[in-house]
């Protein structure tokens, strides 16, 4: 896509996060955002099928799958292990994963980059290494080199340790091989630069996360959002309030069982379900 299409993605990535905060509905946010993004991009259109798909079925991330065209597979896999039930990833951290995306296709970006970016996003996460692999492949962005080994690391992860999966496909590799037997060629050519094979030789055997982020301060690779939702006071504490009023609730209607007078209509609403109202626009 044009570079202007992911200007306009990465800000509408950050005020549809932003907005979100402030718990207005979602389906009148991305109505604001159609108004406000450039109309020469095909983004407003897009976002308007997001807003009628989120009437429609209560999900982004159906809006996203039925839009192959114009946001990418990892884009929809994002929202969708945003969206979905039990998953510790919010969607404020799945819409500042996609901005930062964004914005780092419409600087300089390089494949490995993007590559690196992607995967510490599933990694970090814990999205899920198969589905987000083959979301990651199906980018239009990578070519048939990168996609083939993107399948490949989907096949070998696990049992080839991530920096040597780098390293063994880097210009650094080749040359080490070609210091001993100079006439050396490797069977499949070589997709990360020599600087990528050095960082990731020096990693092999720890943690990948520390491989990424020296990828990050050497190479000036994007940095993933790290999900603060486990630490989050502010959020347990609303949780523990939610089940205190619940328990109040069920409290008073035992009480009024062993009186023998009970009137659930003396509860009105509860405070419960008020707070999880679903905005009828």
């Amino acid at each position: 896509m044009d570079r202007e299409e992911y200007i306009e993605q990465a800000y509408f990535f950050r005020t549809f996060r932003e907005r979100l905060a402030d718990n207005l509905p979602a389906q009148e946010l991305l109505q604001q955002a159609n108004d406000e993004l450039l109309m020469t991009t095909r983004l407003p259109m897009a976002v308007q099928f997001l807003a009628t798909e989120l009437k429609h079925t209560g999900l982004l991330a159906s809006g996203f799958a039925r839009l192959p065209h114009y946001f990418t597979a990892f884009q929809g896999f994002v929202v969708r292990q945003a969206e979905s039930a039990g998953l510790r990833f919010a969607m404020p951290t799945a819409l500042l994963v996609l901005e930062r995306e964004a914005a780092y296709k419409a600087g300089n970006p390089t494949r490995a980059g993007l590559y690196v970016y992607q995967f510490e996003t599933i990694t970090r996460n814990r999205l899920g290494y198969m589905d987000g692999l083959v979301a990651m492949a199906a980018d239009p962005f990578y070519d048939a080199d990168w996609k083939a080994y993107v399948d490949l690391v989907r096949r070998q992860l696990g049992v080839i340790d991530f920096g040597d999966l780098v390293y063994g496909r880097s210009e650094l590799c080749v040359k080490d091989h070609q210091r001993v037997k100079p006439d050396y060629q490797p069977v499949v050519a070589p997709i990360f630069g020599e600087k990528e094979g050095k960082i990731a030789k020096a990693s092999r055997g720890r943690e990948p996360l520390f491989l990424f982020a020296a990828l990050q301060r050497q190479l000036g690779y994007p940095e993933v959002p790290k999900s603060h939702l486990q630490d989050d006071q502010s959020i347990k504490l609303r949780a523990i309030e939610t089940k205190l009023r619940e328990l109040e609730t069920r409290l008073r209607l035992a009480e009024g069982e062993l009186r023998g007078n009970v009137d659930l209509s003396q509860f009105g609403k509860p405070e419960l379900l008020k707070d999880e109202e679903i905005d009828p626009t």
